[in-house]
């Protein structure tokens, strides 16, 4: 690893990196990512040619994103702070025969690296884990190629999310381990758009995703109450 940043809860790694065993297990703990995993992919496939684009997937985990992206055609490089993670990632996709650019790594160091070198950029289900989201955003954006689009997934502070994503997902049908979610870091949209405008990046689209657990399966919505995906554009160069 080259370096950290502090933008980080080692909480919320060790919490993460438990679970890097039984990562790729579609009825383990991730189950409802492994649902999720088609429609953030297609979601991302129908605003950007994937084909021999440089992408880069911030918070990759064990790489579900990663592998999807890289088997869709584009060129990409998957970062996250969890050794243990970062390590599932690479086995599996060399077991796949994919080649993905696997790092240790802050999305913030990338960027002091690396800085408009991307086509396109996904932080799935991350930002409601970190202390600043904003700093998230912003170093995304700085790694983003002039045109190209930011993808984030995360969770709306609602009553809504806040019953069916934790008591019902953690605690009644124990589809998530209890403690993967905190209220207080939901995110609304209102909140994520103000932080992409920061950046200086363009909202484009929200759109709802609804899990349903009783058939295992994902699709986007019209309603973000709870789960949604959002796409921001960065200006092209005049």
């Amino acid at each position: 690893m080259n370096a950290t940043a502090s933008n980080y809860r080692q909480s919320e790694l060790d919490k993460f990196a438990a679970l890097a065993s039984r990562w790729w297990d579609p009825d383990g703990p991730q189950k409802p990512l492994h649902a999720l995993n088609p429609v953030r992919l297609d979601y991302v496939a129908r605003r950007v040619p994937l084909a021999g684009a440089r992408v880069l997937d911030v918070g990759c985990g064990g790489g579900l994103l990663s592998e999807a992206l890289a088997g869709a055609g584009a060129r990409v490089t998957a970062i996250d702070l969890a050794p243990e993670l970062v390590r599932v990632a690479q086995l599996h996709a060399r077991e796949a025969g994919l080649d993905i650019d696997y790092r240790q790594q802050a999305v913030e160091v990338l960027a002091d690296a690396e800085p408009g070198s991307f086509d396109a950029v996904t932080c799935m289900e991350m930002l409601e884990h970190v202390p600043d989201p904003g700093a998230i955003l912003a170093a995304c954006a700085r790694l983003l190629k002039p045109g190209g689009r930011l993808f984030v997934s995360t969770l709306n502070r609602t009553p809504a999310a806040f019953a069916l994503a934790i008591v019902g997902a953690e605690y009644v049908a124990r589809l998530l381990p209890r403690g993967t979610h905190r209220y207080e870091d939901f995110i609304r949209p209102s909140e994520l758009a103000a932080w992409l405008r920061d950046c200086g990046l363009e909202l484009e689209d929200v759109s709802g995703m609804m899990y349903e657990p009783w058939r295992n399966r994902a699709r986007l919505v019209a309603r973000t109450e709870v789960n949604y995906l959002a796409c921001a554009r960065k200006a092209a160069a005049s």
